[in-house]
């Protein structure tokens, strides 16, 4: 049968052990032995026994056997019991379907034989554990071929080394630490003092804290460090792995105290030993791991009395709100770490960090990158790229950017990233049109937005004329950073295009419309589906709406319909959004809105528009008749943060003719469909025009007179009549 490479070594050592201690045949004891010598093996005992002390047992067992005379030539044969152990063995291989005999099967093999001296003392040292013991082993050997097939020789290792990643083995393949120098240093001199020297980085996910202690393994290999941290070896604890295959009570602890004591005596100089040191990311994973509702021992606690002892210094990492909710839990771990805050970097500092790498990411992909686009990439990334932080993301842009060229251009030579390439990629992410992000400086698409805006939407000039002002004023970056793009009140009766007017707007700039119907949030409680419920409430859960949209697309017109028609309550958060561009929903999460334009349209005085003409103010316009209301429905600090509050016009017979045409054209496409061409005699149009068009419904009711008038006719001829087939209708009008 097929054996693994370590399962034939083990028993040609077993031969040779026999022949030393010139016994007239191989025993189970004899493998047992040589079996200890496996790393695999030996790491797996050493959770329920002292290896040293079985080894002992087993060697004043074999030294009791008879030996042969010196002078005596002979070959050692299978004793009747080692050729049992390794039919048993045989006998797992294929049970469990392995593709060759190894060093568990051989495990097995002693645990399964009776009257043994070699299964009496194995299962004696596991204290009845034999089945978590394979279990073990068998964890350890999957692990250890896993190392093999990467290339990595792992029989050298101790067997608390394959439990930890050495860092200063791998640091030449991570990217260099650029900046960060306050930080390093505060480092270094928390690991240089007597007392509590462990420092714990604490900042927001992607700022840059696992960088910063690549950056400190390269200075201890180089030799930049102090004389105390010279020859330092860091180990990289993953929780993960430590945690994997462990069923049984004491698994888990018998691992950490391995791993400790083995950092801790691994000295490449013991006549001047230095404290290794311990990297453990998202340190606050250490608290209540391993616990069980019974006891309050976990990982946190169990590494105390190393904390203390000062023969291992640790560095740990985290953020704000993981460290807030479980690592501030306990206050024994904080006390024993000096905490250093690594803060976002900034835009210049993102910048000089993002050129220094840029050659690795430039031979990686075998592209080039335009100085313009790494500056943009920076810039694009901290303005759009809300929930996330530098400058990791900046880093992620230009990294996706070069990939995207990569694959697109595989033939050319002298492949070039630009401003493009990176605004393609962000407007895949951010949901926003490349070109508006891209081309900030071909501003041919807002100059002509006035107009675009204008042959859409008839008769509101003014309306349009400070939508398209606002919008202007933002990308022309005159506006304050900290607020959204526009707050815009409309205000007018209905059917005049309001709600139109935000509908073209995210049309035309390419981003997202985001729509609430404010008449769904009339009662108290219902405010909160906008932000989401408190704790222990329904809802909870399932977060915020306005909040998740937002987060979801940031770079949009958020249209709130009929804003008078909801609680009093939502014009508080409306305030804090106008003010602040920020919301933070019920789980403490900030939804960024200074990328969007805040559309707010108002029916309020509806009722008094028509008084608008009554009396001496008889030249007042309805619309301006209702802003008289709208000061008195909402109140001043709403009003006061506003950009603009924008009137709408009347309805009037020439903006009725313009959307009439404007509703059959919409209606021709439809027929262009069933192959039908319809021609409106003059006579059918003015009436339709006559039914429609009423100052007091706007628009609206020019829907009704089609669907209910014009449409019918169409539908039978298309169903049932002469335009089965299409066809050329001329519809006119009797009596």
């Amino acid at each position: 049968m097929k054996q693994t490479l370590r399962a034939s070594r083990i028993l040609n050592k077993a031969y040779e052990c026999c022949k030393d201690y010139r016994h007239e045949f191989v025993m189970p004891e004899h493998l047992l032995l040589e079996l200890l010598g496996d790393f695999n093996f030996n790491a797996a005992l050493n959770i329920f026994y002292s290896t040293y002390q079985l080894e002992d047992r087993i060697k004043e067992y074999l030294e009791s056997v008879e030996s042969l005379p010196e002078n005596m030539e002979y070959m050692p044969e299978p004793s009747e019991q080692m050729s049992k152990v390794i039919e048993l063995a045989m006998q797992s291989v294929v049970s469990s379907s392995a593709e060759a005999l190894d060093i568990p099967h051989l495990a097995r093999g002693i645990l399964s034989l009776e009257d043994s001296w070699a299964a009496y003392l194995l299962k004696d040292s596991l204290f009845g554990k034999e089945a978590n013991f394979m279990t073990q082993l068998l964890n350890f050997c999957d692990f250890d071929n896993e190392l093999q097939e990467k290339g990595v020789d792992s029989s050298d290792k101790a067997a608390w080394k394959k439990l930890v990643t050495c860092m200063n083995d791998l640091y030449k393949q991570q990217n260099p630490l650029i900046g960060r120098e306050k930080e390093l240093q505060r480092t270094i001199q928390v690991l240089c003092r007597r007392d509590k020297n462990n420092p714990l980085h604490v900042g927001e996910p992607g700022v840059g804290k696992t960088a910063l202690v690549w950056g400190l393994v390269r200075m201890i290999e180089e030799g930049e460090v102090p004389e105390r941290l010279m020859g330092c070896k860091v180990y990289q604890l993953d929780m993960g792995t430590l945690l994997a295959g462990t069923q049984y009570r004491g698994d888990f602890e018998n691992r950490i105290k391995m791993i400790m004591d083995g950092v801790a005596a691994d000295q490449p100089y013991p006549a001047e030993p230095q404290p290794n040191i311990v990297y453990i990311d998202e340190i606050h994973t250490l608290v209540g791991a391993g616990a069980t509702s019974e006891s309050a021992m976990d990982a946190s606690n169990m590494l105390k009395p190393y904390l203390e002892a000062g023969t291992i210094c640790f560095i740990g990492s985290t953020t704000y709100e993981e460290y807030n909710r479980y690592f501030s839990r306990s206050k024994g771990m904080i006390r024993r770490f000096q905490q250093i805050d690594i803060s976002e970097p900034s835009i210049d500092e993102t910048k000089h960090i993002l050129r220094q790498l840029q050659p690795r990411y430039e031979e990686f992909h075998n592209v080039k990158y335009e100085d313009i686009a790494i500056d943009f990439a920076v810039e694009a990334s901290a303005k759009h790229v809300n929930d996330r932080f530098l400058p990791d993301k900046a880093i992620d842009l230009i990294d996706e950017a070069g990939a995207a060229c990569e694959v697109r251009c595989q033939m050319e030579e002298g492949r070039r990233v630009t401003k493009t390439d990176i605004a393609e990629v962000l407007s895949k992410t951010c949901k926003v049109d490349a070109l508006a992000i891209a081309e900030e400086d071909d501003y041919q698409k807002l100059s002509t937005l006035n107009a675009q805006l204008s042959t859409q939407i008839y008769g509101q000039d003014e309306a349009i004329r400070q939508v398209v002002e606002a919008v202007q004023m933002s990308r022309a970056g005159l506006l304050d950073e900290n607020k959204p793009m526009a707050s815009l009140l409309f205000v007018g009766p209905t059917g005049v295009g309001k709600t139109e007017v935000a509908r073209v707007l995210a049309r035309e700039l390419g981003i997202e419309l985001i729509r609430f119907d404010m008449s769904e949030y009339t009662e108290k409680h219902a405010v909160a589906k906008l932000i989401g419920s408190p704790a222990g409430y329904v809802g909870y859960e399932d977060g915020g709406l306005l909040t998740d949209a937002i987060r979801k697309s940031p770079n949009a017109v958020l249209l709130l319909d009929e804003i008078e028609k909801a609680h009093q309550d939502i014009y508080n958060i409306l305030l804090q959004v106008m003010d602040y561009a920020r919301l933070t929903d019920n789980k403490g999460r900030k939804a960024d809105f200074r990328n969007v334009i805040l559309i707010m349209t108002s029916n309020a005085g509806a009722q008094f528009a028509g008084q608008a003409s009554i009396g001496f103010t008889g030249k007042m316009s309805r619309g301006e008749a209702m802003m008289k209301q709208v000061k008195k429905t909402f109140k001043p600090e709403f009003i006061n943060r506003l950009t603009s509050t924008v009137v709408f016009n009347d309805m009037d017979k020439q903006m009725a003719t313009l959307i009439l045409q404007k509703k059959l054209h919409e209606l021709d496409d439809k027929l262009d469909a069933k192959h039908v061409k319809m021609t409106l005699s003059p006579e059918a149009f003015d009436h339709l025009l006559k039914e429609g068009y009423t100052a007091e419904y706007g628009a609206r009711e020019m829907d009704r007179v089609i669907a209910q008038q014009l449409k019918p006719l169409l539908m039978r001829e298309i169903l049932f009549g002469s335009l089965k087939q299409g066809g050329n209708v001329t519809i006119g009008i009797i009596n």
